[in-house]
């Protein structure tokens, strides 16, 4: 399995939405709470070469982007795929 990061913050829903999927989909994830801890907001968007809105979602050392991009691969049939990496 695919090592998978998402940072997250609370009230927000497209987070719930891409943290539902992934639940459904029964794989492990590290939930990166960028309103708990603040200091993760710089490595963040460092990672992702200047996105700083949440949901950003890596599935191994690949960036998968927001929540509509993680929808888009399953409605594509893609993410499983990149799942079981």
């Amino acid at each position: 399995m695919a090592k998978i990061d998402i940072y997250t913050k609370a009230y927000c829903p497209f987070c719930v939405r891409a943290l539902g999927l992934l639940k459904m989909k029964q794989v492990e994830f590290t939930e990166i709470k960028i309103d708990e801890h603040p200091e993760l907001r710089a490595p963040m968007i460092a990672r992702t070469k200047g996105a700083y809105t949440v949901p950003q979602i890596f599935i191994g050392d690949q960036h998968i982007g927001g929540c509509d991009d993680l929808m888009a691969l399953e409605r594509a049939n893609k993410l499983d795929t990149l799942l079981s990496k």
